[in-house]
């Protein structure tokens, strides 16, 4: 029988608390814990690595999870299934359903302009002449034509969540153009937290109000949440940027759970292995309902809105989809990150987590392998940078 295994890695800094109960792993999925297992181990023979944690998911379920190297180098802390890790660019995909969703109620529609809930977008210089206003479909797919980031980035990553729309407003006027909307893609951050902004108007609810009453609680999610908060905090991972220096540097991490500015509807959840699992359930169609229909996710996996001209590499509503192989297997996300050998085939680890589906394949096909690491850079394994690396593969 032809396995299928859906991966998602979660390199990063930071992760929450693992709830739940794990289920017996099925039979023919034993060769590739196995092999994970095995190439996890060499992983971590260095005894400063830092610590990953993976975990099976099917559509009932986390099936199982083991832990690798440490949570925190210095106090030797090993990681075990409920450390937690922040899980950056993963939030992305919460504020892609969370537009799902209000599209769903009828609060909003995809061809919105985005002035329409958020006239400070007028505020970002280079627009246009005559052009149509950016819409919010456009900013959720990366087509708006914004700048990734603001000028003088360092500026607006900081301060706490709860002010985060002020400081995004305040980084408008440093943001610019790259291209006309709607025709190219071109991959923004700020615009993401753009489009958080506007869709929390439509709401008239606060962002991360919205995600949590509408999203997490409803999915089970209860170790998960945009803040540092005294619970999360209590099995928080240490955070280490080795990308600028040869020695781990923990202060810049830590400085980071004081708040990232703009930086909360596109990377500021932290969680766990098993919450991630729920919500992974969930885009397997595992429901429920309540959260969103299965028809409609499923109708958002083949709403393709761009892809590049070998047709290897396409974009949706909160997932990219990339074709690696003649065989047809893809996998979803944003960033290539590093490789991942599994029983003999290689998967591409990405940075950003999104999902969809695969040729021909539904979303409620697919079987999950979950890891979590707290550092690790973009050309190796065992170690990493401050910004918590995520990731999602589909095959």
């Amino acid at each position: 029988m032809k396995l299928r295994v859906a991966v998602f890695f979660l390199l990063s800094a930071f992760l929450a608390n693992l709830a739940g109960s794990q289920q017996k792993p099925p039979q023919d999925l034993q060769p590739v814990i196995d092999q994970l297992d095995k190439t996890a181990a060499e992983l971590v023979k260095d005894p400063n690595a830092a610590s990953f944690t993976i975990g099976l998911v099917q559509k009932s379920g986390l099936v199982w999870t083991k832990s690798y190297g440490y949570a925190d180098i210095g106090q030797k802390k090993l990681a075990n299934a409920d450390s937690v890790y922040r899980i950056g660019s993963i939030t992305k995909q919460f504020t892609a359903l969370m537009m799902l969703q209000l599209v769903h109620d009828g609060k909003v529609h995809f061809s919105d302009p985005v002035e329409k809930y958020f006239p400070e977008i007028h505020q970002i210089t280079g627009g246009y002449k005559g052009a149509p206003p950016i819409t919010l479909v456009q900013l959720a797919t990366h087509t708006s034509g914004l700048d990734v980031e603001p000028d003088d980035m360092q500026t607006y990553v900081k301060g706490p969540v709860s002010e985060w729309e002020k400081t995004l407003i305040s980084a408008l006027p440093h943001t610019k153009y790259l291209y006309e909307p709607g025709t190219r893609f071109s991959y923004s951050n700020i615009g993401y937290a753009i489009l958080g902004a506007a869709l929390s108007r439509a709401a008239h609810q606060p962002f991360t109000e919205y995600v949590k009453q509408k999203i997490l609680i409803p999915l089970g999610m209860t170790h998960t949440d945009f803040e540092a908060t005294t619970a999360i905090r209590q099995n928080l991972t240490t955070g280490y940027d080795v990308a600028l220096s040869d020695h781990f540097d923990a202060e810049t991490p830590e400085k980071e759970h004081a708040g990232r500015g703009y930086k909360v509807p596109n990377g500021a959840l932290y969680t766990t292995v098993g919450d991630l699992a729920r919500f992974e359930v969930f885009e397997m169609l595992g429901g429920p309902d309540t959260v969103l229909p299965k028809k409609v996710l499923e109708e958002n996996a083949d709403r393709i809105i761009t892809t590049n001209r070998e047709l290897t590499r396409s974009f949706g509503i909160g997932f990219a989809l990339r074709v690696r192989s003649p065989s047809g297997w893809a996998n979803f996300s944003s960033h290539l990150t590093a490789l991942f050998v599994v029983g003999g085939n290689v998967w591409w680890l990405m940075r950003g987590c999104c999902c969809g589906r695969a040729q021909g394949l539904k979303p409620d096909q697919f079987r999950a392998i979950a890891a979590r690491v707290n550092s690790c850079p973009d050309t190796c394994l065992p170690y990493g940078n401050r910004q918590n690396k995520d990731m999602l593969f589909r095959g």
